[in-house]
Formats: structure tokens, C-alpha cells, sequence
């Protein structure tokens, strides 16, 4: 039903920037929750950021300062900027919504396929 399409990852040097992005379709709900989840090699998957239909935002202590994430309702799209990239950001990184029980629906939650992001020293 719901899809997730990931873009915009690749390969940038320490301390440059880089932005992906995530469009929701299939649904005719906006996305309660929008949110990037990470995962290195051999590491469990984890928050970076996310941000609600209001407009709420949370951040992982580690990306706090660096990464801004944002939405635009209009397009369904839920966008993260990192900007001063550690080695240490290197990842697959992965889209995720949320959609809050209402109208009969239960609660609802989508991956992406994931966007890998390398960052090289």
C-alpha cells in the first residue's frame, strides 16, 4: 500500500554536507511521524531523527547540532541535511513513517529501502 522511496545518498568528505530524501505515496493520510533511521555494518539500526505533523523535531545526541530534518506536507517528502559528516555517519540509511490509529485503521508504520551515505577521512 504505502511506499517509500529514498534518494540522494552517496559519498562525501569528512566535515561536507549532504541531503536525502523520502516521499510517502499510497496513502491518504499525511504521515503522523516522519523519520531516518541508520545502520553501519555490524551495528543495530538506530533513530537519527524525526518529526511529527506539527512540526516537533528529535534528535540522536550524536547528530544534534549537525543534521537538521524537515517535511514538506505538500509532497510527502520528509528530508534530513547533515552538514560537518563524520567517518563516524557512515551508514544505510532508512526512511521510516508513521500513521496514528483513526478511521478504523490501526496503527501503521513503513520502511525505505535505505540510501547509503559514505563518508571518507
Amino acid at each position: 500500500q504505502v511506499q517509500l522511496v529514498e534518494s540522494g545518498g552517496g559519498l562525501v568528505q569528512a566535515g561536507g554536507s549532504l541531503r536525502v530524501s523520502c516521499s510517502a505515496s499510497g496513502s491518504i493520510f499525511s504521515p503522523d511521524v516522519m523519520g531516518w533511521y541508520r545502520q553501519a555494518p555490524g551495528k543495530q539500526r538506530e533513530l537519527v531523527a524525526s518529526i511529527t505533523s506539527g512540526g516537533n523535531t528529535n534528535y540522536a545526541d550524536s547528530v544534534k547540532g549537525r543534521f537538521t530534518i524537515s517535511r514538506d506536507n505538500a509532497k510527502n517528502t520528509v528530508y534530513l541535511q547533515m552538514t560537518s559528516l563524520k567517518p563516524e555517519d557512515t551508514a544505510d540509511y532508512y526512511c521510516n513513517v508513521l500513521y496514528f490509529q483513526r478511521s478504523g485503521y490501526p496503527v501503521r508504520n513503513y520502511w525505505g529501502q535505505g540510501t547509503q551515505v559514505t563518508v571518507s577521512s
